[in-house]
């Protein structure tokens, strides 16, 4: 695959930080301080359900969905994991890794338009994804 074939959907890009690629994806950190969320996006271009990626590529975006919510789980020990591939809004292929906890903000309900997007303090972002990464074998 070239390096031009694939890029991040501008949405996705303005929303997100990026901490770095597994071997089909692309992990960013939403950028909402209201709750601990990630997304994974896997690098192959014109791609909107899971679906469309071969059976060999969806196999290894469980095993990395696996990796990163393990990893959000120990980083953050959350009540309940949401892991979801929706893209309603975004049509490029990507998925939803979300730790709630029963205090949050939306809590039962789904994150979406329940409060405005929190911004992130600098020094706690940067700690977060280096315990990310560190999980999820980036560094």
């Amino acid at each position: 695959m070239s390096a031009s074939a694939w890029s991040l959907n501008s949405t996705l890009e303005k929303d997100t930080i990026n901490i770095g690629d597994l071997p089909l994806s692309r992990v960013l950190v939403i950028k909402d301080a209201n709750y601990p969320w990630l997304l994974l996006v896997p690098r192959r271009p014109d791609t909107v359900e899971i679906i469309d990626l071969s059976e060999i590529e969806q196999a290894q975006l469980m095993t990395e969905i696996n990796r990163v919510a393990r990893a959000l789980k120990e980083v953050t020990k959350p009540d309940k994991l949401n892991i979801a591939a929706l893209g309603n809004v975004v049509p490029q292929l990507h998925v939803h890794i979300i730790a709630r906890r029963t205090s949050d903000a939306a809590w039962p309900r789904p994150v979406w338009g329940v409060v405005p997007p929190l911004a992130h303090d600098p020094q706690e972002v940067d700690t977060f994804i280096a315990a990310l990464r560190r999980k999820i074998w980036l560094s």
